[in-house]
């Protein structure tokens, strides 16, 4: 999956939401696809249990856009598959 348009956008506003869905207990983590929703498919190399999935969400994400993981927040669905995330400078 090419994530070029959400970097760009992430630079040029400062600022950026994302909508998950998480597929966790993947072979790695990684994007997988965008869906018909909008939202994108990240597969999780984690599992669902005391918070693992998020810890391994919010890692990928620093590492993916090189920002902090304080910058990095869960707005809604911390304990469901599909997540809603803002990425901040």
């Amino acid at each position: 999956m090419d994530t070029t348009p959400l970097h760009t956008r992430l630079q040029a506003e400062g600022k950026l939401t994302l909508h998950l869905r998480v597929i966790p207990k993947s072979p790695k983590t990684a994007w997988s696809e965008t869906l018909s929703d909008g939202s994108i498919k990240l597969r999780v190399a984690a599992a669902p249990e005391r918070g693992k999935a998020n810890a391994e969400i919010l890692r990928f994400l620093s590492g993916e856009f090189s920002v902090p993981r304080h910058h990095i927040e869960i707005l809604a669905g911390a304990t469901a598959h599909i997540k809603l995330v803002r990425l901040t400078r």
